[in-house]
């Protein structure tokens, strides 16, 4: 398909000039083949994954019919996670900047609840968030939805796996009937279908071809005899290849915690990721994924949602995945922004159905290979190259990267490309720091001050 301008679209201006000063000039395939149909105000359902440019063909739709001059909500987006949420929020920000005065505000759990009642009432064009603070919002009256205009699904089957199906129809039931509904969705599961002929009106069906090939994703298939032979198959991965970031996934939530705890045992670098944590702690062992402070993150496919790592180097498979859709939307998370990634999954001689319909998905044949020898187990684990620093401030007291930056490395401190990925959020900061100058970097902070003032630290855990 030969690549389109944004130049073709029927935008405003001011979108327009403002994706042209943003570097955006021609559209992925997605965007192509949504964005006319989306601007005519018909349903659509698009089966598109995360790094697809998926955000920014629901942000233009909703932004061309945005009437800034009025205070309503006129548009919905919900998403299956806070982390998905906040991406997205940040994204419309930044596609709106040419049009000026338009309020995104995201409204989901694990924050307090009295600070988003207060936001609504100065009003929002837009509300980003999840299905279940929206639910709250609604409940207690805090937020109005009768002229919205838009409703966009994000990650539809991700939600519908949390259990958000019921919530999703008692919200939908808010919305006036006109609206244009959009839904995106990696997997066209029959949960999904169900769902779009409930909420939709004649929707258009979208499907791009995955954005990843074997040329940004090598993939290597082991057959394992049984299922106790995956984590000796799993540590010889990690020794062979040893990448700075890989995502493990299994299949349930105990599974996870159990390899998390085995492969801390033996050395690695690793923190789980499942549906029990509580956000804080979800928050931080994102952060500390991203900006390298643990070389391992052990998910389940619910959990990972909204997981978007620029640079990831390895997804292991440790469970089959449940369909071939997640398989490919699994491994997708690798191979980004024209890097060379690698996928490994492990199977046994009973999930031979599944492969085969994984050859028939992948239009390839799957040939297992042998692994690693059983002397790479004598290596040692290699460290996570970053640590994390905790800064009990953040945005409200007026914290930002550059005076982070700045106290790091004013006199007697350490090198710019020591630092790593600093992250403000309202009453926090994260500061990523290379491990062997993490203690020049604590002196320097606890003993100098910010903004003229001591703010407490803390190194985060990361085995």
């Amino acid at each position: 398909m030969t690549a389109q301008a944004f130049s073709t679209l029927s935008l405003k201006p001011e979108l327009l000039s403002n994706l042209e000063s943003l570097g955006y000039s021609e559209m992925t395939p997605i965007q192509a083949k949504s964005l006319p149909l989306i601007l005519s105000g018909k349903d659509a359902i698009a089966q598109a994954e995360t790094g697809s440019g998926k955000t920014a063909v629901f942000a233009l739709g909703v932004l061309e019919k945005l009437d800034s001059s009025l205070r309503d909500t006129q548009a919905l987006v919900l998403c299956p996670t806070r982390e998905l949420a906040d991406q997205v929020a940040t994204e419309i920000r930044k596609l709106a900047r040419g049009i000026g005065n338009i309020k995104v505000l995201t409204l989901c759990g694990g924050v307090p609840f009295k600070p988003q009642a207060s936001s609504l009432e100065h009003g929002a064009h837009i509300i980003v968030g999840t299905p279940g603070r929206i639910q709250d919002h609604i409940k207690r009256q805090t937020l109005n939805l009768s002229n919205v205009n838009t409703l966009v699904l994000d990650e539809a089957d991700r939600m519908l796996d949390m259990g958000f199906k019921q919530a999703i129809a008692d919200i939908n039931k808010e919305l006036p009937g006109t609206k244009q509904t959009l839904l995106f969705s990696a997997t066209y599961s029959g949960q999904v279908k169900s769902l779009a002929k409930k909420m939709m009106c004649e929707p258009k069906v979208i499907k791009v071809e995955s954005i990843h090939d074997s040329t940004s994703i090598e993939q290597h298939f082991f057959e394992l005899s049984n299922d106790k032979q995956k984590l000796d198959a799993l540590r010889r991965i990690l020794l062979q290849h040893q990448p700075e970031s890989a995502v493990v996934f299994c299949n349930t939530k105990r599974e996870a915690q159990d390899v998390t705890d085995q492969l801390v045992a033996d050395g690695f670098s690793a923190l789980d990721l499942t549906g029990d944590l509580e956000q804080r702690d979800r928050d931080q062992t994102l952060i500390q994924f991203s900006n390298q402070s643990i070389s391992v993150l052990v998910a389940t496919d619910v959990a990972a949602r909204g997981l978007d790592i620029t640079n990831l180097d390895a997804v292991i498979n440790y469970d089959l995945a449940h369909d071939p859709e997640s398989h490919v939307h699994r491994i997708g998370r690798t191979g980004r922004a024209g890097s060379q990634g690698k996928a490994f999954t492990f199977f046994t001689p009973q999930e031979g159905h599944k492969i085969a319909l994984l050859e028939d998905y992948l239009k390839q044949g799957i040939k297992p290979e042998p692994l690693p020898n059983a002397s790479v187990l004598n290596n040692k684990a290699k460290p996570a190259p970053m640590k994390t620093l905790q800064i009990g401030g953040g945005k409200k007291q007026k914290l930002r990267a550059g005076d982070i930056l700045g106290a790091l490395t004013s006199e007697g401190g350490i090198a710019g490309n020591q630092v790593g990925k600093i992250n403000i959020g309202d009453n926090w900061s994260y500061v990523a720091i290379q491990s062997d100058v993490l203690n020049v970097a604590m002196q320097k902070l606890s003993n100098g001050k910010l903004k003229g003032k001591t703010f407490r630290l803390r190194l985060l855990k990361n085995i």
